[in-house]
């Protein structure tokens, strides 16, 4: 009997001692706590990501290149995971944009123009290696790290909890910033492969729909040391339809355009 109840306490000792070690949560702050606890930290971030299965958004879209500003209307819809389907219009439609874990396809009416095939549409301008996935994390406020994943690093800041990937990691490799009151993510910051060229999302304001956070303004900029390029995507009019439907097909006609 005796023996027995040492087997028992000895048992109730390792279990008080494995409940003693797990993470500690992580409360609301107006400044972030030093030295947080990370893997707390982090699971009260994936907790507030938005969880949908569609999206319907209107967009309108500035960009900026120092010289001149140019402005663009765009219906989005998004079948998570499945597809990405983007209109822009200039008072009449001018291009569309379909996007699937598989392939990119394009088109401009304006030169008659289009484009069918990998992600190197995105990624040959930049340099980059965005796949799918990326680009849904981009448009949702997610990283396009998953902080779960690896080993982290806080650096100290007044106003964000900044996380920094450690180790060597295969693509890109943000620096994140996560508001202390909410835990939404404010920004992401990339060095571009092969370059200085600094690529910058910021999520500038956040509303809440039918109780997910979804960003409202997302502001993208790309500087090279002396240049600076932007574009805002301001959504509006979002909501969670049951069903969408993705009209897509590229005119006769059209010139390929080559990578």
């Amino acid at each position: 009997m005796i023996q027995k109840f040492q087997h028992f306490g000895f048992l109730v000792g390792i279990i008080l001692f494995f409940s003693t070690c797990k993470s500690v949560a992580v409360l609301p702050t107006k400044r972030p706590i030093k030295n947080v606890d990370i893997t707390a930290l982090v699971s009260k971030i994936k907790s507030n990501y938005p969880r949908v299965k569609r999206l319907s958004s209107r967009i309108r879209a500035t960009y900026e290149d120092g010289k001149r500003t140019q402005q663009i209307i765009a219906q989005l819809r998004m079948d998570f995971k499945k597809k990405i389907w983007i209109s822009a219009n200039m008072i009449v439609p001018i291009a569309k944009l379909m996007i699937t874990p598989e392939e990119v396809s394009f088109y401009e009416k304006f030169q008659k123009n289009y484009f069918k095939g990998n992600f190197d549409l995105l990624n040959a301008p930049l340099n980059t290696n965005f796949s799918y996935s990326d680009i849904e994390n981009l448009l949702l406020g997610k990283p396009f790290l998953d902080p779960a994943e690896g080993r982290w690093k806080q650096i100290s800041n007044p106003q964000y909890y900044i996380l920094l990937p450690q180790g060597k990691r295969s693509g890109i490799t943000p620096t994140l910033f996560f508001d202390p009151t909410d835990f939404i993510l404010k920004e992401q910051r990339l060095i571009l492969p092969g370059s200085s060229n600094t690529l910058t999302i910021k999520y500038l304001n956040h509303a809440r729909l039918s109780g997910e956070s979804l960003p409202q303004l997302v502001e993208i900029s790309l500087f090279d040391g002396k240049n600076l390029l932007r574009l805002k995507l301001e959504f509006t009019r979002a909501d969670f339809p049951t069903n969408l439907n993705f009209p897509f097909e590229i005119p006769a006609g059209y010139s390929k355009i080559e990578f």
